[in-house]
C-alpha cells in the first residue's frame, strides 16, 4: 500500500523525468551527436539518478506512509509523530492542531450537555413544589385564589427561566440591538414584579430621568433587570423594606443601579454567584434557588457588551450594576 501510495504521488514527476532526458537525448541527436553508446550511458546515469532521489525520498517517508495507509482506530492516533520531511510534519501540526480544535469542541459541548440536564433536573424538581401546592388548592372547597395565582406566578416563571436558558445557546439568533428608554422599560419591569413586591411587602422606588436611554436588546435586558429585582426581594426577609433602582450618567459610560436592603450575600460566596448552579448560604436558606439566574443574567450581559458588578454586605444588602458603554 505505501509503495503504491508513493508511486501515485510520484507518478507526474516520473514521467516529467522521462520526458526531459529522451527530449535531451533527442536533441543531441538531431545535432549530430550518433553515438548510441554515449546516449545508453547518459540515459543510464539519468534513470540511476532518478531512482536513487526516488528511492531515498521513499525511504524517508515511509512511516508517514504507513500511517496513512492503516485507518486510525482513535482519535489519538492523529498525536503519533512519524514524519521526517517538512511537508509530512507540516501535516502532522495541522491534523494535530485539528485534533485540539476537536477536543476543546466536544469538551464545550459535554459541559453545555451536563450543564442543562443538571438545570433540567433542578427545575423539575423545584416545580414540583408549586404543583403540589396547586393539587392541594384545588382540592379545598374554598379555593385561595391568591395562593393559585402566587404557585402559577412561580411556576410561569420557572418556565421562563427555561426558554432563556434555551435562547442563549442561540442568542445570536434572538438578538435585537435597539435604543431603549431606559425608565420605560424599568417601569414596565417592576409592574410585572408587583405581586412579588406585595407579597413580600417590599417597595421599588425608581430614580431615573427620562431622557435616559442606552443601546441594548429589550427583551434580555427586561430579564436581566428582572433576575436582580427577583432577587433583591426574594431576599429581603424584614417587610417594609426597599429596592432602590437609580440609572446614574458618567462621561463614558452609564449605570443601571438595583440596591436591596436585604441579607447580603457573604464575602466568600461573592466571586461565585454568577457561577452555574451556585446556591450559596442564602440559597440554602431559602431553598427555592436554582444557581441559574444570576449565572444566565452576567452571561447575557456579557454577550451584550455590558458589565456586571455585584457589591454586598451582610445584613446591609446588595448593589447589583449593570455597566453600559454610551
Amino acid at each position: 500500500m505505501s509503495v503504491r501510495l508513493f508511486l501515485r504521488e510520484y507518478a507526474t514527476f516520473i514521467i516529467l523525468q522521462l520526458v526531459i532526458t529522451f527530449f535531451m537525448l533527442t536533441i543531441y541527436w538531431l545535432e549530430g551527436f550518433r553515438n548510441l553508446s554515449t546516449a545508453f550511458y547518459a540515459l543510464s546515469i539519468a534513470l540511476l539518478l532518478m531512482t536513487s532521489f526516488l528511492a531515498a525520498r521513499y525511504m524517508l517517508r515511509l512511516r508517514y506512509y504507513d500511517k496513512m495507509t492503516h485507518m486510525p482506530t482513535k482519535m489519538e492516533d492523529a498525536l503519533h509523530k512519524s514524519a521526517r520531511t517538512p511537508e509530512s510534519r507540516q501535516v502532522e501540526q495541522y491534523v494535530q492542531q485539528l485534533y485540539r480544535i476537536y477536543q476543546f469542541e466536544v469538551q464545550a459541548l459535554y459541559a453545555n450537555k451536563d450543564r442543562h440536564d443538571q438545570f433540567m433536573n433542578q427545575w423539575v424538581h423545584q416545580m414540583k413544589t408549586p404543583i403540589s401546592v396547586i393539587e392541594l388548592l384545588l382540592q379545598e372547597e374554598d379555593v385561595d385564589r391568591l395562593s393559585l395565582k402566587e404557585e402559577t406566578e412561580r411556576l410561569k416563571n420557572g418556565l421562563e427561566m427555561v426558554l432563556m436558558n434555551a435562547r442563549l445557546e442561540k442568542f445570536e439568533e434572538d438578538l435585537q440591538v435597539e435604543t431603549v428608554h431606559l425608565k420605560a422599560m424599568l417601569s414596565a419591569v417592576v409592574n410585572e414584579h408587583k405581586r412579588l413586591f406585595i407579597t413580600k411587602r417590599v417597595f421599588p422606588q425608581l430614580d431615573v430621568d427620562d431622557d435616559v436611554q442606552v443601546t441594548t436588546d429589550s427583551k434580555w435586558l427586561q430579564f436581566i433587570v428582572g433576575q436582580f429585582i427577583t432577587n433583591a426581594v426574594k431576599y429581603t426577609f424584614e417587610p417594609q423594606k426597599k429596592v432602590y433602582i437609580s440609572a446614574v450618567e458618567h462621561a463614558q459610560t452609564i449605570d443601571l443601579i438595583v440596591r436591596d436592603e436585604g441579607i447580603g450575600i457573604p464575602t466568600s460566596d461573592l466571586s461565585r454567584v454568577t457561577k452555574a448552579f451556585f446556591t450559596g448560604e442564602n440559597g440554602r436558606k431559602t431553598g427555592e434557588s436554582t444557581g441559574m439566574g444570576l449565572y444566565l443574567a452576567h452571561e447575557v450581559s456579557l454577550k451584550l457588551g455590558h458589565e456586571l458588578l455585584i457589591e454586598s454586605e451582610v445584613g446591609v444588602g446588595t448593589i447589583v450594576t449593570l455597566r453600559f458603554v454610551k
